[in-house]
């Protein structure tokens, strides 16, 4: 009985997201992880890492990684032991309870309509030829430096971080949201986070491994019921789907690329510095700003199949 509940609180918690979007009027639970992250990780580099002298900086290094791996397993414990705990205390009170706190929380953690309405507002710019406005939108759903972007660069980081977030942000959030939430506060390879988000960095890349590729399968099919280029997309993600420092983040970045018949990725520039990237994709045309609304498309089309073959499989099986 609890699984089939789970999965209607699952179903019913991203039908919310998709009718109304994230609800901001409430504190939301990524923030709440967000925080305990900010105030482990200032905790641990004063314990761990504090009273050691700049002459040793090996020493430094290692005691950044230990740190960073103690503050994921506190991190992922706590997200959910606490959720466990007051689920079960709101099924002592009566399951309905539970069902309602379960679905409103799942409602919370997808991000699906947020996603694509923070990339619509790119896109609008653009239309609009306000390329200072485009970079500052666009700049609010990427982690890369957005103040020398062309438009094309605009339009491709718009379209690369819809694809990317299809399973970080919609299909594979419950599964491990606090594990991703620290990879995104933690994960630059800057001077700050190189070793203390080390840990953090790759536990995501475990956790999300299995994710990103279900998700890239269910977005090849997406493109053919979408109308989009479901051959190309078979083609460029089985050519590209390593592409990128990250064993995961390719993966849907690729099909996108491939069903839109477009190029995506290449050099981006991370806190004034040019990192080197690879391209996905082949330019068989120029990429345009209705490509984000497409990306949308795709994103929506990705997730209810999973929705529906999952769910559907899962009920089967409860």
């Amino acid at each position: 009985m609890n699984g089939k509940m789970t999965i209607m609180a699952c179903i019913t918690g991203f039908l919310l997201d998709c009718m109304f979007g994230d609800p901001v009027w409430m504190y939301h639970p990524i923030r709440v992880i967000g925080n305990l992250i900010s105030v482990l990780e200032k905790g641990l580099r004063k314990l761990l890492c504090s009273q050691i002298p700049a002459s040793e900086q090996e020493k430094k290094n290692r005691r950044e990684v230990l740190a960073g791996g103690i503050l994921w397993i506190l991190t992922v414990s706590l997200s959910f032991l606490v959720p466990a705990v007051l689920l079960f205390a709101a099924r002592k009170i009566h399951p309905a309870v539970r069902f309602l706190l379960e679905t409103f929380w799942c409602y919370q953690i997808f991000a699906a309509r947020c996603l694509v309405g923070e990339s619509k507002k790119v896109y609008q710019k653009l239309k609009e030829d306000d390329l200072p406005g485009a970079r500052k939108a666009v700049s609010m759903i990427v982690g890369r430096d957005t103040e020398n972007l062309t438009a094309e660069g605009v339009t491709k980081a718009a379209v690369e971080t819809v694809a990317e977030n299809t399973s970080d942000g919609v299909t594979a959030p419950l599964l491990y949201k606090a594990v991703n939430t620290m990879d995104s506060m933690l994960g630059y390879k800057n001077e700050k986070y190189l070793y203390f988000g080390r840990i953090p960095a790759k536990m995501d890349d475990v956790f999300n491994y299995i994710p990103a590729r279900l998700t890239a399968w269910f977005m090849i099919v997406a493109a053919f019921l979408t109308g989009m280029d479901g051959k190309n997309a078979w083609k460029i993600y089985l050519r590209d789907k390593r592409k990128h420092a990250s064993p995961n983040s390719a993966q849907s970045e690729a099909v996108c690329a491939g069903a839109l018949d477009v190029q995506l990725a290449g050099d981006a520039v991370y806190f004034g510095k040019v990192y080197k990237k690879d391209y996905i994709g082949d330019a068989i045309r120029k990429i345009e700003p209705e490509d984000i609304l497409r990306a949308g498309k795709l994103m929506y089309m990705t997730t209810i199949l999973m929705m529906v073959v999952f769910g559907g499989l899962l009920l089967w099986i409860y």
